[in-house]
C-alpha cells in the first residue's frame, strides 16, 4: 500500500489543523499558512484555518469527499481516474513527523483484520538527488525508437550502462548520500513513533504491535530521465544497506505523458541498476492501464518489460496483460520465472472502471501465475483487505482453499529476508490452523 493513499482523510483533517494549515474552501485542499498572529492561524486570502471544518459540518464532508472516491459520481471531463489521482495534491502538505502516526493507523486497522506484515510504500527526502539530477543533466541525446504507431509520445532511447554508470560515479561523487542518511533517519523516526504510539514492549501494547512493517521505497516516476536516475539509484543505494527497506517501486499515474514517454528507458535504468545492485528487490506497478485511456499500443509491452528489462518480482495492478503482445507467451514467462501479481479489486474498479468479468485476475490464475489480494490506497478508496478478500469471493467466486492460497502467497512472495519470512510462514499456519480449529 501507499500510505499517504492508505490513511482515511479524517486523519489528514485533524493533523492539518495541527499543523496551522490553511483550506482553500473551493478547491477543497490545504494551503500553507502566511504566519501566526497571537497563537492564530493568519490564511491567505479567501481560505479559512483547517481547524474551521470542525465548525462547519458542510464543509467538512466536502473536504472528506475530495480526499477521497467518498460520493463520488463521473461528470463530464471527470473521470473516478481523476478524482483518484487528484486527492493527493489537496491532502499534501502536512509535515513528515506525522508519518508514525499514519503507520499507526495501518498497523491498527490491519491488526483488526489479522494480517501479519505490511510493505508500505513511502517516498522519503530526495532534496541532494534532485540538485545533482539538474547539475549533471542527461548524459545523452534522445533518439525517438519507434513502437509502430505514430499517436504514441517517443520512446527516447536509453542510456548505455556505460553511460549510466558514469552518471551514477558523478551522482555519488557528488554526494547523493548525504539524502541516504537523510531518508534512513526518516524511516528509523517513523517506525519508532509508531512504536512509541503503540507503547510496543510495555504491559499496555496495543495489539498493532503485532504487525511487522517493512518499507518499500517509493521512486516519482512522472519526472525527468536526470531525476529519475537520481532517485531511482538513491533508493537502491537505501534498500541495500537499511534492514527496514526492503525495495523500490516506481509511483504515480502510468498513463501520465512523461510516464508513458519515458516508460522504456526507465526500464532500461533498472537494468542497469540491477547489475548493480542484484539483491535490492524490485516491485513494479505496471499495466495499471486499460483500453482507451490510452492509444492500444501503449497497452502492449509495459508489464512485459518491467518483467525483461525492469527485473520486477512482483507487478502491482497488471490490468491490461490480455492486451500485451503475445499475452499467452507472457502468463508462461511470468508463471515460469514466479513474478507474483499484486491484484488491487477496488482501485482497477475506481480507477480504470475494470471489473469482473473483464478483470484479469481468472486469467492470471488459470495461468498458474502467483496472485495476492492489496488494497493500492485504501484510504482514498474507503476501504480495508477485507473488502478485498470479499470482492474476490463475490465477483470471482473464489473457495476458502483459493483465499487461503492467496494469503499465503503474499508472505511467500514478500520482500523479507529468509529468516523473518520463515517466522511469518509459521505464524501463518498457526493462525490458520487455529482458525480452522475454531469452526469444526
Amino acid at each position: 500500500m501507499h500510505l499517504s493513499g492508505a490513511i482515511y482523510a479524517e486523519t489528514f483533517l485533524k493533523d492539518a489543523a495541527e499543523d496551522k494549515l490553511c483550506i482553500d474552501p473551493v478547491k477543497h485542499g490545504f494551503v500553507r499558512n502566511v504566519g501566526m498572529s497571537q497563537g492564530q492561524t493568519v490564511c491567505p486570502d479567501g481560505t479559512l484555518p483547517a481547524a474551521a471544518v470542525y465548525k462547519d459540518q458542510k464543509l467538512y464532508d466536502a473536504m472528506v469527499d475530495s480526499f477521497s472516491m467518498r460520493s463520488f459520481v463521473p461528470s463530464s471531463g471527470i473521470s473516478g481516474h481523476d478524482q483518484f489521482f487528484a486527492t493527493f495534491d489537496r491532502f499534501g502538505g502536512i509535515d513528515k513527523r506525522h508519518n508514525g502516526e499514519w503507520l499507526d493507523e495501518v498497523a491498527t486497522r490491519a491488526a483488526r483484520q489479522n494480517e501479519q506484515y505490511l510493505e508500505v510504500m513511502m517516498t522519503p527526502s530526495f532534496a541532494k538527488a534532485i540538485s545533482l539530477a539538474a547539475q549533471f543533466g542527461w548524459p545523452t541525446s534522445t533518439i525517438p525508437v519507434s513502437l509502430g504507431d505514430t499517436s504514441l509520445p517517443p520512446q527516447p532511447e536509453g542510456a548505455s550502462h556505460a553511460e549510466l554508470a558514469a552518471l551514477r560515479d558523478k551522482l555519488l561523487a557528488g554526494g547523493l548520500r548525504e539524502d541516504v542518511a537523510t531518508d534512513r533517519e526518516q524511516f528509523d523516526e517513523a517506525l519508532a513513533a509508531r512504536k512509541k504510539i503503540e507503547h510496543c514492549g510495555e504491559q499496555n501494547a496495543t495489539a498493532a504491535c503485532s504487525v511487522e512493517i517493512r518499507i518499500l521505497y517509493q521512486v516519482l516516476r512522472a519526472n525527468s530521465p536526470q531525476q529519475v536516475f537520481a532517485q531511482t539509484l538513491l533508493a537502491f543505494e537505501v534498500a541495500s544497506i537499511d534492514p527496514d527497506c526492503v525495495g523500490l517501486n516506481f509511483v504515480q499515474p502510468e498513463d501520465n505523458y512523461t510516464a508513458m514517454s519515458e516508460y522504456h528507458r526507465q526500464m532500461l535504468m533498472l537494468d542497469y541498476l540491477h547489475s548493480v545492485y542484484p539483491s535490492v528487490h524490485i516491485s513494479l506497478h505496471a499495466g495499471e492501464l486499460a483500453p482507451g485511456l490510452v492509444p492500444p499500443a501503449s497497452l502492449r509491452f509495459h508489464i512485459r518489460e518491467a518483467v525483461e528489462l525492469g527485473h520486477a518480482e512482483r507487478i502491482g495492478h497488471g490490468v491490461d496483460v490480455m492486451n500485451e503482445t503475445d499475452p499467452e507467451a507472457l502468463l508462461k514467462e511470468m508463471a515460469a520465472h514466479n513474478v507474483m501479481v499484486e491484484i488491487n479489486l477496488t482501485s482497477n474498479d475506481v480507477i480504470l472502471g475494470v471489473e469482473a468479468p473483464r478483470h484479469p485476475l481468472p486469467d492470471y490464475r488459470a495461468a498458474h501465475v502467483p496472485v495476492a489480494l492489496s488494497t493500492d490506497d485504501e484510504g482514498v478508496s474507503r476501504i480495508e483487505l477485507t473488502d478485498e478478500y470479499t470482492l474476490a469471493t463475490l465477483e470471482f467466486r473464489l473457495s476458502y482453499p483459493d483465499l487461503k492460497q492467496m494469503a499465503r502467497t503474499s508472505i511467500e512472495h514478500s520482500f523479507l529476508n529468509a529468516k523473518d519470512k520463515a517466522q511469518q510462514e509459521r505464524e501463518l499456519r498457526n493462525r490458520f490452523s487455529v482458525f480452522e480449529a475454531s469452526i469444526h
